[in-house]
């Protein structure tokens, strides 16, 4: 597996189209960050490590339809913006991940903080 992330994502995309309650993903910190932003929006409703799977979480879906959840950076081919330059996804019924100095945070966030950073990801 050439990118874990986009696994994560597509993961969580094709569980939440086929209505499935939850989903498990490989663990990792970045992961583990991504989804407490993605969670804090309400896209998903949970997650957690469990002990049946080590090394795994379950991520608990959300009844809110994703839809669309696309990986923007990837690596071959990063994708960095300034703090002036996030875009804004659905004129703001969306949001943009990104990875900062400071974490993890949706593109908002990075704005009020006058961060630029690593676009991880699109959620509409």
């Amino acid at each position: 597996m050439n990118d874990p992330i986009a696994d994560m994502l597509t993961r969580i995309r094709n569980a939440s189209l086929v209505g499935k309650e939850s989903v498990l993903v490989p663990d990792s910190r970045l992961k583990r960050d991504i989804l407490k932003v993605i969670l804090a929006k309400g896209y998903i409703d949970g997650f957690k490590s469990e002990k049946e799977t080590p090394g795994y979480l379950t991520v608990k879906l959300s009844t809110k339809k994703m839809e669309k959840i696309e990986r923007v950076s990837k690596p071959g081919c990063r994708v960095y913006t300034k703090k002036r330059e996030i875009p804004s996804v659905l004129q703001g019924m969306g949001m943009v991940v990104i990875s900062t100095s400071r974490g993890v945070m949706t593109g908002s966030e990075a704005k009020k903080q006058g961060l630029g950073g690593e676009i991880i990801c699109k959620i509409y």
